[in-house]
């Protein structure tokens, strides 16, 4: 049977623990901290075996080392062409990661950094498949881009868009109250926006994650998924209006919202 985790880490990370409970192995994504995962492992009887890394920040490799300094046998898969060299598993998109009876597609996601992939697999877990997608996509909300450009990020998502509705999605922080506080402000009149946010208050003071989100979910309610949402597009428009921006391409709507977002 397969279990799924979030653990927190720093003051918003979470990182994921999949755990087979017939066997005690685990597979851990993006460990930032060390600490909490050592604790989360010994409290469950769980042996690990298996890292994923998304990407090459700190607050997802920060703890790998001394993870596999208890665990030496554990295997690191991350992207190949990254300045993180602390993998042990080349993977490459297009590639397969087989764990347990899970296998996940590795799919090539630049934009919050050139070297960002996602793990996909249609395998249930929990009753639905499974995204872990560390800082490209978040609940109403995506990466910043520290390395890529709006292009780049725009096709990521575009790629993790046409993925089943029904795939739960795992990313790496509790962005989702501030994240939603840009989307109430570029969409006023969303009336299901607006009811979501009061969801993932109430959610957020009873201590609750709101991750993971579900993708159908996040491609009517994400500004960040309706670059061609007319509704979204006519506010990037008037916004591209007052910030002297271009507004004649899928990409320049995409942009136009990710810096409301980054001046917000």
């Amino acid at each position: 049977m397969l279990t799924i985790s979030a653990i927190p880490a720093f003051s918003d990370n979470y990182i994921w623990c999949l755990a087979d409970t017939d066997t005690g192995k685990a597979l851990i994504v993006d460990p930032g901290q060390a600490a909490p995962v050592q604790r989360h492992l010994a409290e469950n009887g769980l042996n690990l075996d298996t890292i994923l890394v998304t990407h090459h920040h700190p607050d997802h490799v920060g703890g790998i080392s001394d993870l596999v300094k208890e665990y030496p046998d554990c295997r690191v898969t991350g992207p190949a062409e990254s300045p993180f060299k602390g993998n042990t598993n080349n993977v490459h998109p297009g590639d397969e990661v087989v764990w347990e009876d899970v296998t996940f597609q590795v799919m090539s996601v630049p934009g919050h950094t050139l070297d960002h992939i996602a793990f996909f697999t249609d395998v249930e877990i929990s009753g639905r498949p499974a995204l872990f997608c560390g800082d490209t996509l978040f609940v109403c909300g995506c990466g910043r881009l520290f390395e890529g450009t709006a292009a780049q990020m725009l096709e990521s998502l575009k790629s993790l868009r046409e993925l089943p509705g029904t795939t739960a999605v795992y990313c790496a922080h509790e962005y989702t109250l501030a994240n939603l506080r840009f989307a109430r402000s570029w969409l006023p009149d969303d009336h299901e926006l607006e009811a979501f946010e009061q969801q993932c208050k109430e959610l957020r003071e009873a201590g609750k994650p709101t991750v993971p989100s579900i993708l159908e979910n996040e491609k009517r309610l994400n500004p960040f998924l309706r670059w061609d949402d007319p509704v979204v597009v006519g506010a990037a428009k008037r916004y591209c209006t007052d910030q002297g921006l271009p507004a004649d391409s899928d990409t320049a709507i995409f942009a136009a919202i990710r810096h409301g977002k980054d001046n917000f």
